[in-house]
Protein backbone atom coordinates (compact mmCIF):
# COMPACT_ATOMS: atom_id res chain seq x y z
CA UNK A 1 0.00 0.00 0.00
CA UNK A 2 0.92 3.75 -0.67
CA UNK A 3 0.05 6.23 1.76
CA UNK A 4 1.31 10.37 1.97
CA UNK A 5 1.63 11.36 5.80
CA UNK A 6 3.22 14.17 8.06
CA UNK A 7 4.52 13.68 11.24
CA UNK A 8 6.25 13.97 14.81
CA UNK A 9 8.38 10.84 14.53
CA UNK A 10 10.32 11.19 17.59
CA UNK A 11 11.00 8.36 19.03
CA UNK A 12 10.58 6.27 16.54
CA UNK A 13 11.98 4.50 13.36
CA UNK A 14 10.93 3.04 10.07
CA UNK A 15 11.54 -0.87 10.37
CA UNK A 16 12.42 -2.92 7.07
CA UNK A 17 11.88 -6.61 8.40
CA UNK A 18 12.99 -8.18 4.72
CA UNK A 19 15.47 -8.00 1.76
CA UNK A 20 13.05 -6.85 -0.98
CA UNK A 21 13.55 -4.17 -3.91
CA UNK A 22 10.00 -2.29 -3.75
CA UNK A 23 9.99 -1.81 0.25
CA UNK A 24 11.69 1.81 0.80
CA UNK A 25 10.30 5.24 2.30
CA UNK A 26 10.54 8.43 -0.11
CA UNK A 27 11.15 11.66 2.13
CA UNK A 28 9.61 15.39 1.08
CA UNK A 29 11.26 18.11 0.91
CA UNK A 30 10.99 22.00 -0.67
CA UNK A 31 14.29 23.23 -1.30
CA UNK A 32 13.97 26.54 -2.51
CA UNK A 33 17.55 26.69 -3.60
CA UNK A 34 20.38 24.18 -5.05
CA UNK A 35 22.25 23.03 -2.01
CA UNK A 36 25.84 24.24 -1.61
CA UNK A 37 26.60 22.64 1.75
CA UNK A 38 24.39 20.07 4.03
CA UNK A 39 25.11 17.81 6.78
CA UNK A 40 22.82 14.18 7.23
CA UNK A 41 22.15 12.92 10.58
CA UNK A 42 20.64 9.57 11.37
CA UNK A 43 20.27 6.61 13.06
CA UNK A 44 20.15 2.73 12.15
CA UNK A 45 20.21 -0.45 13.12
CA UNK A 46 20.92 -3.83 11.12
CA UNK A 47 22.54 -7.14 11.44
CA UNK A 48 23.58 -6.84 7.80
CA UNK A 49 27.55 -5.30 7.94
CA UNK A 50 29.32 -8.69 7.65
CA UNK A 51 26.79 -10.37 5.15
CA UNK A 52 26.54 -7.71 2.32
CA UNK A 53 26.69 -3.78 1.30
CA UNK A 54 23.25 -1.43 1.69
CA UNK A 55 21.93 1.92 1.25
CA UNK A 56 21.22 3.99 4.72
CA UNK A 57 20.57 7.32 2.42
CA UNK A 58 19.79 8.06 -1.45
CA UNK A 59 19.46 11.72 -2.70
CA UNK A 60 18.28 11.40 -6.60
CA UNK A 61 17.68 14.22 -9.10
CA UNK A 62 16.88 13.35 -12.66
CA UNK A 63 20.55 14.29 -13.76
CA UNK A 64 22.32 12.41 -11.33
CA UNK A 65 21.26 9.34 -9.41
CA UNK A 66 23.85 9.59 -6.44
CA UNK A 67 23.41 13.17 -5.96
CA UNK A 68 23.79 12.58 -2.06
CA UNK A 69 24.83 8.95 -1.21
CA UNK A 70 25.40 7.31 2.26
CA UNK A 71 26.20 3.43 1.62
CA UNK A 72 27.94 0.44 3.57
CA UNK A 73 30.38 -1.56 1.25
CA UNK A 74 30.58 -4.67 3.01
CA UNK A 75 34.26 -5.22 3.97
CA UNK A 76 35.63 -1.44 3.59
CA UNK A 77 33.30 0.74 5.21
CA UNK A 78 30.85 3.49 4.73
CA UNK A 79 30.89 5.21 1.27
CA UNK A 80 29.91 8.81 0.96
CA UNK A 81 29.03 10.13 -2.20
CA UNK A 82 28.29 13.80 -3.45
CA UNK A 83 26.94 14.92 -7.10
CA UNK A 84 28.33 11.03 -8.82
CA UNK A 85 31.53 11.05 -6.88
CA UNK A 86 32.30 8.78 -4.27
CA UNK A 87 35.42 8.54 -1.00
CA UNK A 88 35.65 5.92 1.48
CA UNK A 89 35.62 5.98 5.24
CA UNK A 90 37.65 2.53 5.78
CA UNK A 91 35.41 1.06 9.00
CA UNK A 92 35.67 -1.88 10.84
CA UNK A 93 32.18 -3.68 10.85
CA UNK A 94 28.83 -2.40 12.19
CA UNK A 95 28.61 -3.73 15.78
CA UNK A 96 24.94 -5.05 16.26
CA UNK A 97 23.62 -1.84 18.29
CA UNK A 98 22.05 1.47 16.93
CA UNK A 99 24.79 3.35 15.27
CA UNK A 100 24.32 7.20 14.71
CA UNK A 101 26.00 8.81 12.00
CA UNK A 102 26.74 12.94 10.80
CA UNK A 103 27.92 13.26 6.70
CA UNK A 104 28.22 16.91 5.77
CA UNK A 105 29.72 18.64 2.90
CA UNK A 106 30.56 21.93 1.57
CA UNK A 107 31.27 23.26 -1.70
CA UNK A 108 33.73 25.83 -1.87
CA UNK A 109 36.27 23.56 0.13
CA UNK A 110 34.79 20.16 -0.89
CA UNK A 111 35.62 19.22 2.65
CA UNK A 112 33.60 15.72 3.71
CA UNK A 113 33.21 14.70 6.89
CA UNK A 114 31.76 11.42 8.34
CA UNK A 115 31.07 11.23 12.34
CA UNK A 116 30.08 7.66 13.68
CA UNK A 117 28.47 8.08 17.01
CA UNK A 118 29.61 11.08 17.69
CA UNK A 119 33.17 10.82 16.51
CA UNK A 120 34.73 12.34 13.48
CA UNK A 121 36.80 10.25 10.74
CA UNK A 122 39.21 11.59 8.88
CA UNK A 123 38.41 14.66 6.43
CA UNK A 124 38.34 13.89 3.04
CA UNK A 125 38.27 16.00 -0.13
CA UNK A 126 35.14 15.61 -2.45
CA UNK A 127 33.57 17.63 -5.48
CA UNK A 128 34.65 21.05 -4.91
CA UNK A 129 32.74 23.62 -6.46
CA UNK A 130 29.73 21.40 -7.20
CA UNK A 131 26.31 22.61 -6.81
CA UNK A 132 23.09 19.89 -5.70
CA UNK A 133 19.73 20.23 -7.42
CA UNK A 134 16.89 20.91 -5.77
CA UNK A 135 14.19 18.48 -7.52
CA UNK A 136 15.25 15.41 -5.66
CA UNK A 137 14.42 12.02 -4.45
CA UNK A 138 15.12 11.22 -1.22
CA UNK A 139 14.68 7.34 -0.63
CA UNK A 140 15.26 5.64 2.54
CA UNK A 141 16.09 1.56 2.51
CA UNK A 142 17.07 1.46 -1.53
CA UNK A 143 19.92 3.11 -3.05
CA UNK A 144 18.56 4.04 -6.79
CA UNK A 145 20.39 3.71 -9.57
CA UNK A 146 17.59 6.44 -11.38
CA UNK A 147 15.57 8.75 -10.17
CA UNK A 148 12.99 7.50 -7.87
CA UNK A 149 13.77 3.93 -9.20
CA UNK A 150 16.21 1.17 -9.85
CA UNK A 151 16.28 -0.95 -6.88
CA UNK A 152 18.25 -3.17 -6.13
CA UNK A 153 17.41 -6.25 -3.30
CA UNK A 154 20.77 -6.84 -3.24
CA UNK A 155 21.38 -2.85 -1.90
CA UNK A 156 18.39 -2.64 0.32
CA UNK A 157 18.14 -2.26 4.17
CA UNK A 158 17.26 -4.90 6.67
CA UNK A 159 16.60 -2.80 9.54
CA UNK A 160 15.59 -0.17 11.24
CA UNK A 161 16.21 3.70 10.61
CA UNK A 162 15.82 6.66 12.54
CA UNK A 163 16.23 10.39 13.53
CA UNK A 164 16.56 11.33 10.06
CA UNK A 165 17.84 15.27 9.82
CA UNK A 166 19.35 17.27 7.27
CA UNK A 167 20.34 20.81 7.16
CA UNK A 168 21.53 23.14 4.35
CA UNK A 169 24.54 23.92 6.10
CA UNK A 170 27.90 21.98 8.07
CA UNK A 171 27.35 21.35 11.63
CA UNK A 172 29.90 22.21 13.68
CA UNK A 173 31.44 19.43 15.58
CA UNK A 174 30.12 20.80 18.96
CA UNK A 175 26.22 21.08 17.30
CA UNK A 176 27.24 17.26 15.98
CA UNK A 177 27.67 16.24 19.51
CA UNK A 178 24.32 18.16 20.42
CA UNK A 179 22.48 15.81 17.88
CA UNK A 180 23.88 13.10 18.78
CA UNK A 181 23.10 13.30 22.45
CA UNK A 182 19.70 13.96 21.32
CA UNK A 183 19.52 17.88 20.29
CA UNK A 184 17.48 18.43 17.44
CA UNK A 185 19.02 21.78 16.20
CA UNK A 186 15.83 23.04 14.05
CA UNK A 187 16.87 20.87 10.90
CA UNK A 188 15.54 23.16 7.92
CA UNK A 189 15.75 20.19 4.67
CA UNK A 190 14.48 17.38 6.63
CA UNK A 191 13.03 17.76 10.07
CA UNK A 192 11.75 14.15 12.05
CA UNK A 193 9.65 15.68 13.96
CA UNK A 194 7.98 17.23 10.82
CA UNK A 195 7.74 14.39 8.54
CA UNK A 196 6.15 14.20 4.96
CA UNK A 197 6.96 11.18 3.65
CA UNK A 198 5.52 8.28 1.66
CA UNK A 199 6.27 4.72 2.41
CA UNK A 200 5.88 2.09 0.69
CA UNK A 201 5.82 -1.26 2.34
CA UNK A 202 5.02 -5.03 1.43
CA UNK A 203 3.95 -5.76 5.02
CA UNK A 204 3.66 -3.88 8.52
CA UNK A 205 6.19 -5.24 10.95
CA UNK A 206 6.11 -4.20 14.77
CA UNK A 207 9.38 -3.72 16.76
CA UNK A 208 11.92 -1.57 18.43
CA UNK A 209 14.95 0.20 17.44
CA UNK A 210 16.84 -0.39 20.46
CA UNK A 211 16.03 0.93 23.60
CA UNK A 212 15.17 4.34 21.62
CA UNK A 213 12.61 3.67 18.97
CA UNK A 214 9.53 2.15 18.81
CA UNK A 215 7.70 1.10 15.21
CA UNK A 216 6.15 3.45 12.56
CA UNK A 217 5.27 1.13 10.08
Amino acid sequence: HEETLTYDLHKKAFVFPKETENSYVSLKTQLRTPLKAFTVCLYFYTELARTHSYSIFSYATKQQPNEILIFWSKGKGYIFGVHGKQVLFQSPENTQAPTHICASWESTSGIAELWVNGKPRMRKSLEKGAILGTEASIILGQEQDAFAGGFDRNQCLVGDIGDVNMWDFVLSPEEINAVYLGSTLSPNVLNWQALNYEAKVISSFCGSFGKLFSNTI
